[in-house]
């Protein structure tokens, strides 16, 4: 009889469910493409990719197709700045306006819908943790919108919020310091422009852009060739199609193409929130080295304590019990320091283990590090929300774990 089982403790049967569960969503056109990885032990034991990288072009997704990541951007900056406090140069509670000065004395607004003039002093300083567990009471391009401050934020963004809009770093940080916050300092999360501060905070306390520091920090220890805020032209023939849901006919249109996209030049302001751009192979570097207790080979980047406080549930009871953009986000998780944090089997969409954690972006991306079972996991396709407004993620994840079989 033939080997049933694969690498790693996975049924190689099971693992074919996976392939044809990805397989099925392109052959329904939900969307174009997509690569799935998974890793056990720091091995490899599955890889797929199916569909297209460019359906309209009929150029295959492949292995080395790259991909905007959107918010998975997140975890990469929060892990920069516990590089810093590593190194003694910054603490979780230390007040951001020591490096950001154009984010001190804020003020509240008395209501979030009223005039930008009502407001009253903020009881407290905003301090690192707020910024690593977003809870610092910026204006949100995608909760604020009624309103004056609505209108105001706008003008920090690009389109769909994703990317932002000024001339330069002290320009978007001072036009952001203007605005009043619209909760105290620690009181809620409210996501969005919360990491590209943290981001702007790294370069100030290291002495130099986030672009440089991730690069020579962590993406060239880690191998992570393909990861950058844009895409040289050199590497433009592998960057995907970005689709969206045509919310008119519910078919697929394309919101970013290689040709016009938004990532093929370097960012004035680069969005440490969403601005990466990322291959499967590249990412699970990263993962990796947080599952074996941020060692990537000779190159250690974070110590395993920190990993432990980085993986470390932040959100008060109370902080659960609220709406994440419109979603009961937190009743089997909670947040650490950049990443979601599995506390609780209950309540839940899919299959997992407690402390599992990891984190999606908004163009269909999904990671999960698996701390019990020792997996990596690494899902990308190119579908504007992809991963709230379909089963996407959570069918690859229940997917992946059906195909355990130690």
């Amino acid at each position: 009889m033939a080997n049933r089982k694969g690498a790693g403790g996975f049924s190689k049967k099971r693992l074919k469910r996976l392939g044809d569960g990805m397989k099925a969503y392109v052959e329904r056109g939900e969307v174009a493409g997509i690569v799935t990885l998974i890793e056990r032990d720091g091995e490899e034991v599955h890889f797929d990719a199916v569909g297209w990288q460019d359906e309209e072009g009929r150029v295959a997704i492949e292995r080395d197709s790259i991909f905007r990541i959107a918010s998975m951007t997140k975890p990469v900056a929060s892990v920069a700045a516990l590089m810093l406090l590593e190194e003694g140069k910054l603490r979780l509670d230390d007040p951001i306006e020591i490096w950001l000065p154009e984010l001190a004395n804020r003020s509240v607004l008395h209501d979030v819908k009223g005039p930008l003039s009502k407001t009253r002093k903020a009881a407290r300083s905003i301090t690192v943790l707020d910024l690593m567990a977003h809870r610092p009471g910026f204006a949100s391009q995608f909760l604020d919108i009624a309103g004056p401050i609505g209108k105001e934020a706008a003008k920090l963004h690009v389109g769909n919020g994703l990317l932002l809009q000024g001339t330069d770093v002290d320009e978007w940080l001072a036009r952001l310091g203007a605005l009043p916050l619209v909760h105290e300092p620690g009181e809620r999360m409210n996501y969005g422009f919360t990491t590209d501060v943290l981001g702007f905070l790294v370069g100030r306390v290291a002495g130099k852009t986030l672009e440089n520091f991730l690069a020579e920090r962590l993406f060239e220890p880690l191998g992570m060739r393909d990861t950058a805020f844009h895409v040289p032209k050199s590497k433009r023939s592998r960057l995907c199609v970005a689709y969206a849901g045509d919310p008119k006919s519910g078919k697929r249109i394309v919101d970013d193409h290689p040709k016009q996209s938004k990532w093929t030049s370097p960012p004035k302001v680069p969005s440490a929130s969403a601005g990466l751009v990322s291959t499967i192979d590249d990412y699970a570097k990263f993962g990796r080295m947080l599952l074996a207790g941020g060692r990537l080979g000779r190159d250690r980047i974070l110590s395993r304590k920190t990993i432990e406080l980085m993986t470390t549930d932040f959100l008060t009871p109370a902080q659960r019990q609220m709406l994440f953009m419109g979603f009961p986000m937190w009743d089997a998780q909670g947040f650490g320091l950049g990443v979601s944090v599995r506390d609780k089997l209950g309540g839940q969409a899919s299959l997992s283990s407690i402390g599992t954690y990891g984190w999606g972006g908004a163009y269909g991306t999904w990671w999960f590090n698996d701390p019990k079972e020792r997996i990596t996991a690494v899902m990308m396709t190119q579908l504007l929300v992809g991963t709230l407004g379909s089963k996407l993620s959570p069918d690859f994840t229940n997917l992946v774990y059906q195909a355990i079989d130690d």
